[in-house]
This record gives structure tokens, C-alpha cells and sequence, in this order.
């Protein structure tokens, strides 16, 4: 091990780092202490480290959520994709005094599309004569869900805190094309908390891809909403419990945490 005259210097991002000198590489990677809690979900009872916990929340973006955005531009009635704001300003506060970490997911597209294929850019236009992928909005010319627009911002409700995480998806999936899973990874994080709009879409399909990975997924119900019509919500609800992982509430989970 080390001795005073050379010491040990952490390399990498613990859990998953290494300690090292010239003479000697430590790759036994000591875990974090663990934070178990109960959390109480419609089917099991879990207990769960907090130590391994991530908080994953998708696409709650001006174009998806705000009345002025690509939604609301082409009719659809946002107030559903607004509601999981409220839980997550409760929440999410109190998952960051925990060492929870908190990440962003959401479209952040290139301006050039030039990793889009056409069938996806078909099924945001599917006339090819609308508002779809890239094209300016009518109020306010930000260009939809492109990186670093108004469009594909966070609602102002919601704040991004520094030590918060930020990753950039290009399909449903945050994990397809993404460093996600690697973000994952390197901080030792195997419970992933979710919640986000569209419930049955991108939360959805990143959920499906984060349990195909070996993720333990945890679906917050109350944080997670869609425009689609309701057997859309109650499917989802339903695949996940059956398939994916739990269903559990904010409330719950906030009265888990250590206080």
C-alpha cells in the first residue's frame, strides 16, 4: 500500500477508480458505504442501497412540456406533460442532499440531423411539410429539440443544479448512441429511479433498455406523465411492473430517505 513519501493519487470516479503511484496500481475499488432503505411499491416491498441509486429524469423540455413549445405548437394539450413538475420539485432537492445523483436525459439533436434517419425524422413529420425535427417554432424560431435551443431546454420550473448530470439522447432511448450507460457505470449505480414525459415513450423505452442492460428500474408514478390517451399510461404502468421492474410514488420514496 502506500507509504508517506509516495502516496496513492485516486484515479477514475469512485466506486469504479483505481489508486495509483510509479510502483503500484490498486484496482480493488472499495465500495461506497451502503444507505439501505424500504420503499413500498404495489407489488414488493424493496430494500435498496442509496449508495447505488441514480435518479433519471427524461425530456422534460419546453418542446414537451411548455405551453409556447413544439407540442403545443402542433395542438397537442401539454398540461398532462406538466404535472410531474411539482412532485419533481419536491423531490429532487431531497434526492441531492442524499448523494443521489440526478440526471438530465434529453433530445439534444445536432443541428444538422446528421445522425437521424429518415424514418425517424418521418415520424415527427410524417408529411414532411410540418414543424419536425430541427425546423424552427412558429412563436419564437428556437429550433426543435435541437442542442443547446430554448426547444430543448429544461422547463424553467425545474433547475438544473451544477453537480447534476446532463446527457444528450437522439432516439426514445436515452441509452442509444448515449455515454449513459458508461455514466452509469462509472459511478456505481445499478437502481435507477425514473421519471419524464412521455411515460409511454422515452421514459418508457429508456426504462426497457435500462432492465435489458441489468439496471434494477424503479418507475415514480407520480413523476412521470404522457399526452397520449390514458390505456397508453395504464399499459405502460402495467409492462413495467409486470416486465421491467416497480411502480413506486415519490411521496414514498420521501418518506425512505434518511433523515
Amino acid at each position: 500500500m502506500s507509504t508517506p513519501d509516495r502516496p496513492l493519487k485516486t484515479l477514475g470516479i469512485p466506486p469504479n477508480a483505481w489508486a495509483v503511484n510509479a510502483e503500484m496500481a490498486d484496482i480493488t475499488r472499495p465500495p461506497l458505504d451502503p444507505r439501505p432503505i424500504l420503499l413500498p411499491t404495489p407489488t414488493k416491498t424493496l430494500r435498496l442501497d442509496l449508495a447505488k441509486a441514480a435518479m433519471i429524469v427524461i425530456d422534460m423540455q419546453n418542446d414537451f412540456c411548455h405551453p409556447e413549445g413544439w407540442l403545443a405548437s402542433i395542438g397537442v394539450d401539454v398540461t398532462p406533460a406538466r404535472a410531474p413538475i411539482g412532485p419533481l420539485k419536491t423531490l429532487l432537492p431531497e434526492l441531492r442532499q442524499t448523494q443521489v445523483p440526478i440526471l438530465w436525459v434529453n433530445w439534444g439533436n445536432r443541428p444538422d440531423l446528421l445522425n437521424i434517419s429518415a424514418g425517424l425524422r418521418h415520424v415527427y413529420n410524417p408529411t414532411g411539410e410540418g414543424v419536425g425535427l430541427a425546423d424552427p417554432l412558429p412563436k419564437n424560431g428556437a429550433r426543435v429539440l435541437t442542442k443547446d435551443s430554448w426547444a430543448a431546454a429544461v422547463v424553467d420550473e425545474l433547475e438544473i443544479k451544477p453537480e447534476d448530470i446532463c446527457v444528450d439522447k437522439f432516439r426514445m432511448s436515452g441509452f442509444w448512441d448515449t455515454p449513459l450507460d458508461s455514466i452509469l457505470k462509472n459511478l456505481g449505480r445499478t437502481t435507477l429511479f425514473f421519471g419524464g414525459v412521455n411515460i409511454d415513450q422515452c421514459v418508457m423505452a429508456t426504462l426497457q433498455d435500462a432492465n435489458f442492460l441489468g439496471y434494477d428500474c424503479i418507475l415514480l408514478e407520480d413523476c412521470a406523465a404522457t399526452t397520449s390517451p390514458e390505456y397508453c399510461l395504464l399499459a405502460t404502468l402495467y409492462n413495467v411492473k409486470q416486465c421491467f421492474g416497480f411502480v413506486a410514488s415519490s411521496s414514498d420514496l420521501l418518506a425512505a430517505l434518511p433523515r
